[in-house]
């Protein structure tokens, strides 16, 4: 399949599986499907990842913080350090690929290199990493720092961190083993470099104490929509995970990095964009409903109101709910330094566009990302409508705001397109309705009888456009 027909293929999604916990709402752990350490049992995600990729979901992603976050008085907190626990995750699927998040403020290149070169071979290359800074004061203070550096100040330092990290997969070259028992010849030292950096941040001499990964290096995932976000993702990211909640922002930013990406000499086509999407789901439409009542019951008035007020940086006993926002004491999104500027913003052009009072705010943005509630043939459907329809646009990241049932089964995977220009599936058979793109290293299709492998990212970018990192 050529490059331009299959830019022109309808209805290509990829679709990734954020686990949080028990759901994306504060309250889902009370409706006690599972039990309240469930989100501490290895098979509790084991079996929301065999359910995914049975669904042919691309990957399933794991947010992360290095502070203990919420109120432990009234909801699960804490999380299993997301590489160790997507390690087993990866043993016990198949095909789905495996995003762990870590900070570039709190870790150093080359622990991370490491980390994740791991995971990819232990996975068979599904492993990406989603490349955070961290903002607020908590995770600063765990790291001898009296408050988080200045938004600026983290992405300077994300920028150079991921350029070392790239430059330590890379020091291993694709063909450095040669494994020759008979000669005693395991590898040839002249494809094993160090990289002898020296920056502003980092000095670091390599080599990687890992071999080449399978994919060549990790995917890297990024999550940020603030200025900063957008100028580390359009430059080195193979996928953004954003925060738009309207079409009309997620065609802006859409086109916005791609025409970011383009600048940097980057092909666009090779740049995925994946805006959240949480769903509360039910039989019928008043089921749904129902249940989205009882999840905000738990939560109450008062959770709800603070959760605005966290947002915006104004108390809560200064919110009045059945008012507008109170926009003369909301500064510039770029001026925020208590958290995410891109949920930040994205909830503002929400609020701003609907005119919605605090109250019904709260509501829409209980998960940070556009919320669904409905039926699974009605939920989707804003997904549908203009170009969010297109093959790199309709890229979104689910998650729950309830824990899923559990179910188990077997089935047989497919095998995935081998031409480097191919941008979906290529097999004879009639893919399943929820077939996802070649292009993403972590795919899992469900079109053919024969079990599949997964694409070298590296060669792929490499053979289609320099990357960034080679210039």
């Amino acid at each position: 399949m050529s490059k331009a027909s299959s830019n022109t293929r309808e209805g290509q999604m990829s679709l990734g599986m954020n686990i949080l916990g028990f759901g994306a709402h504060s309250g889902a752990w009370r409706a006690a499907e599972v039990p309240a350490t469930a989100y501490l049992d290895v098979e509790y995600y084991r079996n929301i990842a065999r359910i995914s990729e049975r669904g042919c979901l691309d990957a399933i992603f794991l947010a992360d913080g290095p502070a203990l976050g919420g109120d432990v008085a009234v909801q699960p907190a804490g999380r299993l350090e997301p590489t160790v626990l997507l390690t087993a995750v990866a043993l016990a699927t198949q095909r789905i690929g495996v995003i762990a998040t870590a900070s570039s403020t709190y870790n150093d290149p080359f622990n991370i290199a490491r980390r994740f070169a791991s995971l990819d071979h232990i996975s068979g290359g599904r492993a990406a990493w989603n490349v955070v800074t961290n903002a607020g004061d908590a995770a600063a203070q765990n790291f001898g720092l009296a408050g988080a550096p200045l938004h600026v100040d983290r992405y300077a330092r994300a920028d150079e961190f991921i350029d070392v990290t790239v430059k330590l997969w890379d020091s291993w070259e694709e063909d450095a083993i040669i494994g020759d028992a008979r000669s005693g010849r395991f590898a040839d030292p002249a494809k094993v470099h160090t990289i002898d950096f020296v920056g502003k941040h980092f000095s670091v001499k390599g080599p990687l104490n890992v071999p080449r990964s399978p994919q060549g290096r990790p995917v890297l995932v990024q999550a940020g929509s603030s200025e900063g976000g957008k100028a580390l993702g359009s430059r080195y990211a193979d996928a953004i995970f954003t925060t738009q909640t309207t079409l009309e922002d997620g065609q802006f930013f859409y086109q916005e990095m791609k025409e970011r990406a383009l600048g940097w000499g980057r092909n666009p086509q090779y740049l995925k964009i994946m805006p959240g999407l949480s769903t509360v789901i039910g039989s019928t439409e008043a089921e749904a409903h129902a249940r989205f009542d009882e999840l905000n019951a738990w939560h109450g008035e008062h959770g709800l109101l603070e959760q605005v007020a966290g947002r915006v940086g104004i108390a809560a006993s200064e919110l009045d709910p059945d008012a507008p926002l109170p926009w003369e004491r909301i500064g510039a999104v770029a001026d925020f330094e208590r958290g995410s500027q891109g949920f930040l913003e994205a909830q503002l052009n929400l609020a701003r566009r609907e005119n919605l009072s605090i109250r019904q705010l709260s509501r829409r943005i209980l998960v940070g990302h556009r919320l669904l509630v409905g039926t699974p043939s009605r939920s989707p459907r804003p997904c549908r409508t203009g170009t969010w329809r297109t093959p790199q646009t309709a890229s979104t990241s689910c998650r729950t705001c309830s824990p899923p049932a559990s179910r188990s089964s077997s089935t047989r995977w497919c095998r995935c397109c081998k031409s480097a220009a191919c941008f979906v599936t290529n097999t004879p058979a009639a893919p399943c309705a929820s077939t996802l793109a070649c292009r993403f290293p972590v795919i899992n299709t469900r079109c053919g009888p024969e079990p599949g492998r997964f694409l070298c990212l590296n060669k792929r970018m490499n053979h289609a456009l320099p990357s960034i990192r080679q210039q």
